[in-house]
Order: C-alpha cells, then sequence, then structure tokens
C-alpha cells in the first residue's frame, strides 16, 4: 500500500459571533479574509489566510451552538516566521481581549498560547533547530534577546537524554515515512 503523507491544509471552527472572531484573527495574527458568504445551512462562512499559496487556512463557520461550558476545539496553531513576530502576537493578543496567555519552550519550538474572545485555545509558534522527546516544556520570557532564548533552550535541550538536532530527527522520520 502506497504511503499517504498528509499535510494539515486549514481549520475550521464554528463561531457565536462572526464578526468578533473575524476582527481577532485579522487583527492579532494578521490574516485576511479571502472570500465569504452564505454556507450550506444558510449560516455565513469566512475563509481567511495569512499565506498567498493557501486560499484558507482559517475558516469560521456561524451557528456555533452552546456547548454548555466544553469547547470541541483543542486548539488552532499558526506558525510564524521569528521570535520577533511571537512577541508581537503575544502583545496584539493581550490587546485584543485574549486570555489564558501561557508562553513555553517545548524544546523544538517556542510558542504562545491563549484563548480567543470565544474561548478556544489559539498557539502561535516557531520552530527551533533542536529535538527533544515530547511532550516538553518550560517557561519561556519573550523579553529576553534572541540570542538568550536561543542559549538556554539549546543547554536545556542538551540536557535532555534524548536530544537531537532537529535536522537528524527529521532524516530519521523521513527514512521512517518512506517505508
Amino acid at each position: 500500500m502506497p504511503a499517504i503523507h498528509a499535510r494539515l491544509g486549514h481549520v475550521g471552527i464554528y463561531a457565536h459571533d462572526m464578526a468578533k472572531l473575524r476582527d481577532f484573527y485579522t487583527t492579532v495574527l494578521g490574516l485576511l479574509v479571502t472570500d465569504s458568504g452564505p454556507g450550506r445551512t444558510g449560516q455565513g462562512i469566512t475563509f481567511m489566510s495569512g499565506n498567498a499559496g493557501n486560499h484558507h487556512q482559517l475558516v469560521l463557520a456561524g451557528g456555533r451552538p452552546d456547548t454548555a461550558g466544553f469547547n470541541p476545539i483543542n486548539q488552532i496553531s499558526f506558525m510564524v516566521d521569528s521570535l520577533a513576530d511571537l512577541r508581537e502576537v503575544h502583545r496584539r493578543a493581550l490587546a485584543n481581549g485574549a486570555t489564558d496567555m501561557r508562553v513555553t519552550s517545548h524544546g523544538n519550538a517556542w510558542s504562545c498560547y491563549f484563548k480567543d474572545p470565544e474561548g478556544n485555545t489559539v498557539e502561535a509558534y516557531l520552530d527551533t533547530p533542536f529535538h527533544v522527546p515530547q511532550p516538553h516544556g518550560e517557561p519561556l520570557d519573550l523579553s529576553k534577546s534572541d540570542a538568550e532564548i536561543l542559549r538556554e533552550t539549546e543547554a536545556a535541550c542538551r540536557a535532555d537524554p534524548g536530544f537531537r538536532m532537529m535536522g537528524e530527527f527529521q532524516q530519521g522520520l523521513a527514512t521512517k515515512l518512506e517505508r
């Protein structure tokens, strides 16, 4: 049987307040509305992207039911290009009403987690050049310089017995995926 190599294409979430979520994602993450209109059920649907090569990375669909305190979405994750971008997402999220802010070094990634206005968990992250077995998480201080963050992350990763450089981990993964 040939191997299938699935890649995440986009995430769709139901919204109570479409306009509020649209404004949150455009302001905090810089996504643009690429299309919008009525969906199959007549509820509004909005397509959003931050990448010219993807028509949509996020879909907001109207008509989210009251889930009595349970949010069916675990998290929505967006990659950013630099620690400066991560700092800016952190700043914008807080300025736009995000709650439950948590900034973490996973060793293999630096992440900023927060709740959007409807309680969905959002992650902005970027990869590091290191790999350590997951789950792994330590508080991350974004007020430090990029060099300090890189140095501290590398030291913490090298202290883990499962440490490898990311390239080595990716080569091993590629070999397994070829089987």
